[in-house]
């Protein structure tokens, strides 16, 4: 069986975003259309419940009539209904999202629509996401990671693609499996993020939303966990896993187990974390500068190491060039397996060529097919990423 360590970055999908940039949000696009929320949350349904719908508003804070040109469901199980008529400035439009929910297994949904404005220079991405269940779950099915009763459906989670200069915000449903109400708060948060709570105090036996908002920060690239330690009324608490059933499944979640992904996360830590990549925000760059970018060109992007016995070292080169008019700059490496070191990414001049080079512990790599992802972070527009793989088969 073909084994992958393997994070997609086309799953690290935005649970909901905001913009950090001239202190506007990111539910506002080019200055031209705002929305209430770029993310709807069912959060647990029942499929006997049928159809389930959701509204988003959007407001045109520019100085002239807007458009919705078209809106795009990913999926033919969510209609779509939105005001045709021009939206005059300082007045609102309407979507209109309806999810069938008959897709007939309990399972998370995470469906996108695909927004066309006037004006606006990139279509604006909104999301539908819940999950659907088979029959009413006890809450303790449902939210299997508890910090006393404080608890969560995983306490890795994600927030998705950043861009220098920005912020993303996301929003995740808990509970509280007590009998009595208790007040939820953090401490030890990492730089760069904020985090609350609603409502708070959280009633005996219900349901609330902590809700996220991470800053990039040019001292962080790639990708990058913030993490937070959950007190509840005022103590912390290891964190126990009862069940894992609900979890998202790597699909979705664009990652593995958090125990297998974050060894800092999981039965016995104290703290949830909240991953982001974070990559080079080219839209604000000028033409000229994106004329004189650097422009790599990597010989080989795969090291194939054919058979190896577990748990010897692997030495790789890839050989790149810089075609581009400005030096070509690693920011980040990232793997998506932990025995990779001996990072060699040497900056790459214009016209100039270098080997970068890398090493890799086959200890912790089950026996069969495996294929081993580097991602690095740049500042070339035209590869921002850039995926270099390890692959072969590892044997007894």
């Amino acid at each position: 069986m073909k084994f992958k360590f393997y994070i997609s970055l086309i799953g690290l999908l935005t649970i909901t975003s905001v913009m950090a940039a001239d202190t506007k949000s990111k539910t506002e696009f080019d200055g031209v259309a705002s929305f209430d929320r770029t993310v709807y949350d069912f959060g647990d349904i029942l499929i006997s419940q049928g159809p389930v719908s959701c509204k988003f508003h959007v407001t045109n804070i520019s100085q002239k009539p807007i458009v919705i040109f078209n809106v795009v469901s990913s999926c033919g199980c969510t209609e779509v209904k939105w005001t045709r008529e021009p939206v005059l400035p300082g007045k609102k439009g309407e979507i209109t999202a309806t999810y069938s929910n008959d897709e007939g297994i309990a399972a998370p949904f995470d469906k996108t629509l695909t927004v066309y404005i006037s004006e606006v220079k990139k279509p604006v991405i909104l999301r539908l996401r819940g999950v659907s269940h088979k029959k009413k779950l006890a809450l303790e099915e449902v939210y299997g990671t508890r910090f006393g009763d404080f608890a969560f459906k995983d306490p890795d989670i994600k927030c998705g693609n950043l861009e220098q200069g920005l912020q993303k915000s996301g929003e995740i449903t808990v509970a509280n499996l007590g009998n009595g109400s208790i007040k939820v708060g953090f401490k030890n948060v990492s730089p760069g993020m904020t985090l609350s709570v609603r409502p708070n105090p959280i009633p005996a036996r219900s349901t609330a939303k902590v809700s996220f908002t991470i800053t990039a920060s040019r001292d962080r690239w790639g990708r990058n966990y913030y993490y937070a330690t959950p007190t509840v009324n005022g103590r912390t608490f290891k964190a126990v896993v009862t069940k894992t059933g609900e979890q998202l499944p790597d699909s979705e979640r664009g990652a593995l187990n958090a125990q297998d992904i974050n060894r800092n996360l999981g039965n016995g830590k104290e703290e949830i974390g909240i991953w982001a990549f974070t990559k080079e925000n080219f839209s604000l760059w000028t033409p000229a500068q994106i004329d004189s970018a650097s422009e790599p060109l990597f010989q080989n992007s795969n090291c194939s190491f054919g058979k190896i016995k577990k748990g010897k070292t692997i030495d790789a080169v890839f050989k790149a060039s810089n075609l581009g008019k400005s030096p070509f700059v690693v920011y980040k490496v990232d793997s998506d397996y932990p025995l990779t070191s001996n990072y060699v990414v040497p900056e790459i001049a214009p016209g100039g060529k270098a080997d970068y080079r890398f090493r890799m512990d086959t200890s912790e790599l089950p026996v069969g097919e495996a294929v081993v992802i580097l991602t690095l972070t740049t500042n070339s527009p035209l590869r921002p990423l850039v995926d270099l793989y390890f692959a072969g088969f590892v044997i007894e």
